[in-house]
C-alpha cells in the first residue's frame, strides 16, 4: 500500500486516495519503422478507467456498449486476448486500457501475434516468390503485434496482485443481478507514455534537430541494436579486415532474438532457443575433433541478433563484409548452414530448405545437392531423418536470405517444418519451455532439474549431432571421424534449463554473476546498454561459447583484462574472459581466465550508419523512449472526482 495525497502535493481540493501500486507489470511499447508506428501508449499523465473483468461475452457487451461507467480499464484472461477482441476495443472510445493476466488458464490452441509472412519486405524474394505467395510460413499469425493502439496494454505477471485486483473488482464493481454497481468504484491507472510518434524517419529527424539546437537535447527513440556473437574452429585475426587469403569458410548460423506483443516477454523457445542450443551443442561436439583432425575449411559459427526485426544482425555482417570491414568477406564464404526452428514438434523429421532462385546457377545447384547428400549421410544411425521440400519452394524467413541478396551462395536452412511453421505460438509469450516440451518430474531440486535429461534434451542432442557431423563433412572432414562427433545430452539439458527456466543456476553462475530469476532476455531492444551485460542472451552465449571452446590459462585477473601487455598472448586472435568458476559446497567459485576465439560484432542496421531512415533495403526499427512505466488501482468516489483527479495530475 502506498498512501499519497493529491491535495498535499498539488495544492488542490482533491481528497486523499489510497493507491495499490502494481509490480511485475510489463507494457506493450511503441516501435517504429520507415513507414509506421506500432505498439501501445498511454496519455502523458496516464490513462484511467473503471475496472471490469472480461470473462464472458456479456462482459464484452457491457464494456463496449451498455456499461454506465465508461471508459473501462479491461482486465482479461488469456482466453480473450486475441485479435478479434483487441480490435473491437481499439475501435471503441469506451476502453481506456487493457491488462492481460498472464497464465495458462484458457490458453488458446494457437496464438501468434506476428504476421503471416515474417520479414517479408527485407528478404531476398521479389515478383512471384514475394509476400509468401508460394508458402505462407506463419498461417496462424494474426498481426496483433503490428497494430497501433492509442491506449496502454499491460501484462500482469504477479498472481498475488492479480488476486488483489479481482478482490477490488468483486467488492466494488461486479454487477448484481445484472444491475450496475454504484460508486465508490475500483479504478486502474496505467502509465506508459511514449515520446516517439509517426515513424522512424520523423523520430530520428526530430532527435537530430534536438541534438543540434537544444541545450538539453532529448532523444525520442533509439535504433534496435545489440551484438552478434561469432567464433571459428581456426582463430581469425580480428585486426585484419576484408578478404582472408587462403581461407575458405563454412558458416553455421542461428538467430539470438525473439519478440512478442509485450516488451521483453519473448521466451522464444521453439522460435529461437531450439536453434541456439542446437548450434552450441554442435560446437561442443565438433571442437575437439576439429583441433585433432582439422578439416581443410574453417567453420565459422555465428549467432545473429535482431533477426525478428528485418534481419538486423545478418544485414550488418553482410554489409561489413561487402565494404571490407569484417575479418572475412563474401568470397571467403564456401557455404552456409542455418539452424532454424528445430523443436521437432511434428515428429522426428527435419527439412533441408534451399533457395530455388540461386539454384538455377548450375554450380550452386550442384553444391547445394552435395550439402544435402552430406547431411543425409550424417543422419545415418541417428533417430532423426532429413528430407527436402520441393525444388520450387522458397526459403522460410532466415538469415541466409540476406547473404543471398549479396550473391549466389550455396546454403541450407534446417527446420522441423516442411512448409508452414509447426510452432503454434511463434513470436508470442507462450512460446515457452512447455511449448518445447521441457518439463520435469515433480520433486526435483533446481540443481537436479539443471542436469535432468528431458525428452526435449535428448531430441535436440540428436539434432546437434546431425548438425555437427554435417558441418564436419561440409568443411572437408573425413567420414571415419564422424563416430567421434556426438553432442552431449547433459549439456543440452543444462542449456535448456538455463535459457528457458532459470538463468540463475550453478552452471551459469560459474560463468557470469547471478542476473536474477527467470530466463535471459531474447528481445533485442537496445541491447546490453539497457539490459546490462548479465541480462541479455548475447552475453550468456558469448561466455558459454568461451567455456565450450576456450582454454583455461594461469593469467591473473589484471593480465586477463589486459592481455595485450603480455608478449605471450595474442589479442588479435583471442578474447580473454575472467569467469567466476564453479562453486563448491562450502565456498564460492575460484575465478580464472579463459582464452577463446569468441568475438562480438555490432548488430545495428546499416540504415542508421548510412542515415537512411526510410531505407527499403535495411531494417529501420527503432524503439520509443519513455519516462515512466507504472500501474496502480484505487477507489474513485464519483465520476466528477475521477475527472478532477485526472486534471490535477495533468497540472502537476
Amino acid at each position: 500500500m502506498c498512501v499519497s495525497s493529491a491535495a498535499g502535493v498539488c495544492s488542490s481540493s482533491v481528497e486523499q486516495k489510497i493507491y495499490v501500486e502494481l509490480n511485475e507489470t510489463v507494457p506493450c511499447v511503441r516501435l517504429l519503422n520507415a513507414t509506421h508506428q506500432i505498439g501501445c501508449q498511454s496519455s502523458m499523465s496516464g490513462d484511467t478507467g473503471v475496472l471490469h473483468v472480461l470473462e464472458t461475452q456479456s462482459d464484452l457487451d457491457w464494456i463496449l456498449s451498455s456499461g454506465p461507467h465508461p471508459p473501462y480499464m479491461v482486465i482479461m484472461e488469456t482466453a480473450f486476448f486475441n485479435r478479434s477482441v483487441m480490435m473491437r476495443m481499439k475501435n471503441s472510445s469506451r476502453v481506456s486500457g487493457v491488462a492481460v493476466i498472464v497464465s495458462k488458464t484458457g490458453l488458446a490452441q494457437n496464438f501468434s501475434p506476428h504476421t503471416t509472412c515474417p520479414n517479408q519486405n527485407t528478404g531476398v524474394y521479389g515478383s512471384e516468390l514475394a509476400n509468401c505467395n508460394v508458402t505462407v510460413w506463419n498461417p496462424l499469425g494474426n498481426g496483433l503485434s503490428y497494430e497501433d493502439f492509442s491506449f496502454p496494454v499491460f501484462a500482469l505477471k504477479d498472481e498475488n496482485q492479480t488476486q488483489v485486483i479481482r478482490k477490488c473488482y468483486e467488492d466494488h464493481n461486479q454487477r448484481v443481478n445484472g444491475s450496475a454497481p454504484h460508486y465508490p468504484l475500483c479504478a486502474m491507472q496505467l502509465f506508459s507514455h511514449m515520446h516517439a510518434v509517426t515513424d522512424t524517419v520523423t523520430c530520428m529527424r526530430r532527435t537530430d534537430l534536438q541534438n543540434r539546437f537544444s541545450i538539453n537535447p532529448e532523444v525520442l527513440c533509439d535504433p534496435l541494436s545489440d551484438f552478434n556473437v561469432w567464433t571459428s574452429t581456426r582463430p581469425l585475426n580480428s585486426s585484419a579486415k576484408g578478404h582472408a587469403a587462403n581461407e575458405s569458410v563454412v558458416i553455421a548460423a542461428a538467430r539470438l532474438d525473439g519478440r512478442s506483443f509485450f516488451w521483453e516477454q519473448a521466451p522464444a523457445a521453439e522460435g529461437t532457443v531450439s536453434g541456439i542450443i542446437t548450434l552450441l551443442a554442435a560446437i561442443q561436439a565438433l571442437y575437439p575433433v576439429t583441433q585433432e583432425a582439422p578439416p581443410p575449411r574453417n567453420i565459422f559459427f555465428t549467432f545473429f541478433q535482431g533477426e525478428a526485426f528485418d534481419y538486423i544482425g545478418s544485414s550488418k555482417m553482410v554489409y561489413d563484409m561487402e565494404k571490407n570491414d569484417f575479418v572475412i568477406d563474401l568470397k571467403n564464404v564456401h557455404s552456409i548452414l542455418e539452424i532454424g526452428q528445430v523443436g521437432l514438434h511434428s515428429g522426428r523429421s527435419l527439412w533441408m530448405h534451399s533457395d530455388p532462385v540461386s539454384r538455377k546457377n548450375d554450380s550452386v545447384n550442384e553444391a547445394v545437392s552435395e550439402m544435402m547428400n552430406r547431411m543425409e549421410s550424417a543422419a545415418a544411425g541417428l533417430s532423426v531423418s532429413v528430407g527436402h521440400p520441393s525444388f520450387s519452394q522458397p526459403l522460410p524467413p532466415s538469415s541466409l536470405q540476406r547473404f543471398l541478396r549479396a550473391g549466389p551462395i550455396p546454403g541450407l536452412v534446417l527446420a522441423d517444418h516442411q512448409k508452414s511453421f509447426s510452432n503454434r505460438y511463434y513470436e508470442s509469450m507462450y512460446d515457452d519451455a512447455e511449448n518445447l516440451n521441457v518439463t520435469y518430474p515433480p520433486g526435483l531440486t533446481p540443481d537436479e532439474q539443471l542436469v535432468y535429461e528431458t525428452d526435449a534434451a535428448k531430441s535436440l542432442a540428436e539434432v546437434a549431432t546431425l548438425v555437427a557431423r554435417s558441418l564436419y563433412l561440409q568443411a572437408g572432414g573425413e567420414n571415419n571421424s564422424l563416430s567421434n562427433i556426438t553432442a552431449d545430452p547433459k549439456t543440452v539439458a543444462q542449456l535448456l534449463y538455463g535459457f528457458l527456466v532459470q538463468k540463475n543456476n550453478s552452471w551459469f553462475r560459474s560463468l557470469l554473476l547471478s542476473a536474477g530469476p527467470g530466463p535471459p532476455q531474447f528481445y533485442i531492444g537496445l541491447g546490453p546498454r539497457i539490459h546490462g551485460p548479465v541480462h541479455s542472451v548475447t552475453r550468456f552465449v558469448q561466455y558459454i561459447l568461451a567455456n565450450l571452446t576456450g582454454t583455461v590459462t594461469n593469467l591473473t585477473e589484471s593480465q586477463c583484462q589486459n592481455p595485450s601487455e603480455l608478449s605471450t598472448e595474442n589479442k588479435d586472435l583471442f578474447s580473454y574472459f575472467w569467469v567466476s568458476g564453479p562453486a563448491s559446497v562450502n565456498s564460492t567459485g575460484e575465478p580464472f581466465c579463459v582464452r577463446a576465439s569468441v568475438r562480438l560484432s555490432e548488430a545495428v542496421s546499416p540504415a542508421f550508419e548510412l542515415l537512411e531512415y526510410g531505407s527499403r533495403n535495411y531494417s529501420t526499427w527503432t524503439e520509443s523512449r519513455w519516462k515512466s512505466i507504472r500501474a496502480r488501482i484505487f477507489l474513485v468516489a464519483s465520476r466528477e472526482l475521477e475527472v478532477m483527479q485526472t486534471k490535477t495530475q495533468q497540472n502537476c
